[in-house]
């Protein structure tokens, strides 16, 4: 198995290494299934039919930074055996990438028996920057075998390509260039509400979910005028979209990819060779004071009327019933790989945490009502503790209270349980729901170890399931678990076992109540 820090890597990336599809059948035996476009042959793992790399759109080269188009019908049978190339990005190098992208991948266990199955619509994470939809862990074979469900996955177009708003400094042709990616996951969402049937599944009952950028992306998805209608539960994994990108910061950050190549003519950059534009991604970004680029969705008037959970929850997602989950770690994931955060020394804590907590507060202050609170815990302790309450959770608290306040609560999990590797080092990091969900815990990329792992990926992964199929998570592996309310903001704690607790941290979360709060990059 790689170690837990490779794995982080690539988990936040959406890249772990990629699965090997498993072929049991010749292919005479391997199921052929019917799509609007031509038909598609795929393979049989653990009696579960698979298909990979179904094309759900066009190439999108020919009409980079626009809207994607269907593809063209094809004759004969595609093969769908192998997962298709993912969105050009700096993460995956020359692996398997393409602006030719727009693929998903479908479990099921059935075909066209009209058996209706819940369709579990996976989005992948990777901020909007990174990611594919390949990853082992996202392998659907066991969640249909446990629950009867159909499972899909997709890729499409990410970073620059899919998020990069041109409109003011590029013109019409420009006009969806900062939504291009979320618009991909619509026709994607589309593909599947004509063609799921075909695959067993219930085109009026698609529950989407998705971790750190796949979530961000679905909270994004609910206040989109043209998702209205395409997916009926939502589940965001420790990803959260308060605010989108205004057109002002996306201009600037346009500007500064377009001055990076070094363009006469702003047109260019439709037709220059996607390499070109990858090698420029790391451009200091013009907004924030850290990192490269920052995409986000665009509020552009046009695909986005409106901030995703702001000022208040989405009135035209109102209906769908919705999970919104972190984990209690989750800056380990982030900081965890600089060995230094693990020795870090009370006197270094205040300048560790101005740049990593990303509100604008006094860290003196805050050090100090945390030592109140945990008088046991170390300076290395508080760094972790402190990120994630200030950048990670505030934003899934804030959608959890918006959806609470519009009369269509969500429900909020915490996940405490953690790996036995390397001594609980990094307790419930950002990602490490993931594996217990898929139930994937023994796949390639799966850092879930210890006695009682399989329990908590029977727990989650069963929840999930229930979810899918009702609209209401509450099973027989649980206690009950009620929606989240102003009043008592219950949160199931998902560990061994699992509980339900009002208010979980409630006076970290009071330290930041008085800090405005607007996304990173928004």
């Amino acid at each position: 198995m790689i170690d837990r820090r490779t794995f982080v890597k690539n988990v936040l990336a959406g890249v772990a290494v990629t699965a090997v599809p498993k072929r049991v059948t010749a292919q005479s035996d391997s199921p052929v299934a019917t799509t609007k476009y031509g038909k598609v042959r795929g393979y049989s793992d653990d009696g579960v039919n698979v298909f990979l790399g179904i094309r759900y759109g066009a190439d999108t080269s020919a009409y980079r930074f626009q809207a994607p188009r269907t593809p063209e019908a094809w004759q004969g049978i595609a093969d769908a055996e192998n997962y298709g190339a993912s969105s050009p990005q700096q993460s995956r190098g020359g692996s398997n990438v393409s602006e030719d992208c727009l693929f998903l991948n479908i479990f099921t266990p059935k075909l066209r028996d009209g058996g209706r199955r819940p369709v579990m619509f996976y989005i992948h994470g990777g901020a909007y920057a990174n990611g594919s939809g390949s990853s082992p862990l996202y392998d659907g074979v066991r969640l249909c075998n446990r629950g009867n469900v159909v499972v899909v996955s997709i890729n499409h177009r990410l970073n620059a390509f899919g998020y990069l708003y041109l409109a003011r400094v590029g013109g019409a042709e420009f006009a969806d260039s900062g939504n291009a990616g979320q618009l991909d996951i619509v026709l994607a969402l589309k593909w599947v509400r004509e063609n799921i049937a075909e695959f067993g599944g219930d085109p009026d009952n698609i529950m989407v979910f998705g971790q750190s950028g796949g979530g961000a992306k679905i909270a994004t998805l609910m206040a989109m005028p043209a998702a209205a209608g395409l997916f009926h539960r939502a589940a965001t994994m420790s990803g959260q979209q308060v605010t989108a990108c205004g057109p002002l910061n996306g201009t600037l950050r346009a500007k500064a990819i377009v001055d990076a190549l070094q363009l006469k003519d702003v047109r260019e950059i439709r037709t220059i060779p996607f390499q070109k534009i990858v090698d420029v991604l790391n451009t200091k970004d013009p907004v924030l004071p850290f990192g490269g680029v920052n995409f986000a969705p665009a509020l552009d008037e046009r695909n986005l009327l409106r901030h995703p959970f702001y000022p208040d929850a989405p009135a035209q997602s109102a209906n769908i019933p919705m999970i919104i989950g972190n984990t209690h770690d989750e800056t380990r994931a982030f900081l965890g790989g600089d060995p230094t955060n693990f020795t870090v020394t009370w006197e270094q804590l205040p300048e560790k945490l101005i740049p990593n907590m990303r509100v604008d507060i006094k860290p003196e202050e805050v050090i100090e009502k945390y030592r109140r609170l945990y008088p046991n815990l170390t300076a290395s302790d508080l760094l972790f503790k402190i990120t994630t309450a200030s950048r990670s959770w505030r934003g899934a608290i804030i959608e959890a209270e918006e959806r609470a306040k519009s009369g269509s609560p969500a429900y909020a999990y915490q996940l405490d349980w953690a790996s036995t590797r390397e001594g609980r080092k990094f307790g419930a990091p950002h990602a490490s729901d993931i594996q217990l969900v898929f139930d994937n815990i023994g796949k390639p990329g799966s850092t879930a170890e210890g006695p009682t792992s399989q329990r908590m990926a029977d727990i989650m992964s069963e929840t999930f399931i229930v979810f899918a199929r009702k609209g209401d998570p509450n099973n027989r592996s649980i206690p009950v678990w009620k929606p989240y309310t102003m009043a008592n903001r219950e949160t199931m704690v998902f560990d061994v076992p699992p509980h339900l607790e009002n208010d979980p941290r409630g006076e970290e979360r009071k330290i930041f109540e008085k800090v405005p709060y607007i996304q990173a990059g928004t």
